[in-house]
This record gives structure tokens, sequence and C-alpha cells, in this order.
């Protein structure tokens, strides 16, 4: 059964035999274990890592590094097993390419990662969702540019000024962050790049309307290869701050976790929910966002789709800093 949770010795014995019977087009799409012992087992951690599918670790003690994530009560094990049994393919190819872009350069990880979210936009999954979801955009009712920059001798403010669509990452958000980055980088004189939001969030990540809308995949990869603000952010060195609020959710957590330093205030709360998309993240979060955290528990936010506060988000990395509201 597929809700076996198989300690060192099975897994043993699933190798020896050859098993192939998890992966996301079979009637068990993960494997769960007990961590238990097996960082002892070099051969039996390289084989658990190239399985066609997430391997769940059972339990809130030492996270093994043949596991993909680690389920530490019921409620988590629940909530991964149930989105990993609604979207298979897009549950595997997130746990693939975690363990493969691991310590890649970061252009490498991009790469790789565009890629792989190329191949589920093209997918079932992500179709059987756009199907029975075509939201309209909603009509512009803000002032002024989608990024307000504001110059201070060498300090560069870029605010999201999209306050009643939740400063959503559409194509103009997008294209605006792109511009006024690179303005940064071309400007010397700039020593400080910090980054907020105004309204209640800093952003609720891609806009639905949008999500689907280009040509076909392989248009969209090269666009995400042409056009990514978090690889700007990035370049951006030590000088890039962004300081967080409200609703911090898909790009609206990838893209700021490209930054040196991330700041929240106490509100701020954290969430991956592409796998529900039959996607992954695509804005660079399975790189930025793994990076402050770890594969483990990225996969683990993704798969369970489950909220972070701004506390565990400290604990964990994915911010430096809680800060005091204005």
């Amino acid at each position: 059964m597929s809700d076996e949770v198989l300690g060192a010795d099975a897994l043993r014995a699933l190798c020896a035999a050859g098993d192939e019977s998890h992966h996301a087009l079979s009637d068990t799409p993960y494997l769960l274990c007990d961590p238990a012992g097996l960082d002892d087992d070099d051969a039996l951690t390289a084989w658990l890592r190239t399985r066609p599918c997430p391997v769940i670790g059972i339990g809130d003690g030492h996270a093994a590094d043949a596991c993909d994530a680690i389920a530490a009560c019921d409620r988590e094990l629940a909530a991964m097993t149930a989105a990993i049994r609604r979207t298979p393919l897009a549950a595997t190819v997130l746990v693939q390419l975690l363990r493969t872009s691991e310590g890649q350069p970061l252009e490498a990880a991009l790469i790789a990662e565009s890629l792989a979210y190329a191949t589920l936009q093209g997918g079932r999954e992500f179709r059987a969702w756009l199907a029975g979801h075509r939201p309209a955009p909603p009509p512009a009712s803000d002032d002024g540019p989608a990024v307000l920059l504001e110059r201070d001798d060498e300090r560069l403010r870029l605010t999201l000024n999209r306050p009643s669509n939740r400063n959503a990452m559409t194509v103009e958000m997008r294209d605006a962050l792109c511009e006024a980055l690179q303005l940064a980088l071309l400007d010397p004189g700039i020593a400080q790049v910090r980054i907020d939001a105004r309204g209640k969030c800093f952003s609720t990540g891609g806009d639905l309307g949008e999500f689907g809308s280009a040509p076909d995949t392989a248009t969209a990869h090269a666009v995400r290869n042409l056009a990514l603000p978090g690889r700007l952010l990035a370049r951006c060195g030590e000088r890039a701050v962004v300081a967080l609020h409200g609703a911090c959710v898909g790009s609206g957590i990838e893209f700021p976790a490209f930054a040196a330093r991330t700041e929240a205030r106490e509100d701020a709360w954290f969430q991956l929910p592409e796998l529900k998309y039959g996607l992954i993240p695509g804005a660079g979060g399975c790189v930025s966002v793994t990076r402050r955290i770890g594969r483990q528990r990225t996969a683990w936010m993704v798969l369970s789709g489950q909220r972070i506060a701004a506390r565990t988000a400290l604990e964990w990395g994915l911010i430096d800093a809680i800060i005091p509201a204005p």
C-alpha cells in the first residue's frame, strides 16, 4: 500500500528487487519512509534520490538527505499525500528539480526551473485546471505606474503600486520591476535598493487571469529567461533589501527571496500554492526559496500548500528580521 511507512531494511529490499512501483503514473505516487538510519547507507540514499515520485519522511526528528520532505504530524502528511494524488506529475517534477538543481550555480538552476515549469504548462494537470478557471483580469483602478520609484541620494526605493489587485505579479508589474532593477544595476551611485508595497499586502503572486496566456510553452520559457525580476534582484547583491507585509504568496515571496536581506512585519505570511494549479514555483522560487530554507522545507511548503507565519519564516531563514509596522 502507498501509505505504508517503510524502514531502511524494507527500502533496501525494494532497491535490491529493482522496484519501480512508486511513480507519478501509478496508484502509488509517493514513497513514505522512516528517516532513521537512511543517512548511514550511501547506496540507499542515492537510490531514493532517483525515485520518480516524492519521498516523504515521517516524524519530527532528523531529516535524512534521502527524503524530499518531512511530515511531522498526521495533518501535514494528509495535506501532502492528498496534494500529490491530485497532481502527481507536478509533485514529481518539483522534487526531481529540487534534487538536481541543488548546488548548481544560480543561472543554471534558474534555467532548469524554467524548463521544468514549461513542461508542466504543457501537461494535463495544468490544462485541466486552466479549463475550469479562466478569471478575467481585474480592471485597472490604481493611478500611476505599477512600480513607484523614489530616489534619495544613494538610496532607491521601489514600491509596488497595484494595491487594488493585491500587487499581483502581472506582466505589467514584472516589466516595471525589471526596468527599475536594470536602472539600479546600471547606476553605481545607488548604494541601496529598498523594495516595499502599497496596500494590505506585499503581493499575492501571479495574476491567475494571465496564467496560460503565452502563445506556447517554449515562448513562455524564452520570456522567463529574458524578463525575470528575481534574477536582476540577485544581481543587486548586498544592496537589495525587501520589506514585506501581509500576504506574500507564490512569486510574492519567490521574488523577494532573491534579495540579500528580507524584512517582514509581524502580520506577514508566506505560501507556495502552485501545485494546486498543476505547476511548481516558476518565478525563481525553486532556487531563491531553496537557497534560504533548503530543499526539504521548500518541498514541504509546495507539497503541503500550507502557510507559514513571520515567526516561522524567521526561524527557517526565509526572512532575516521582523520589523515593526510603520
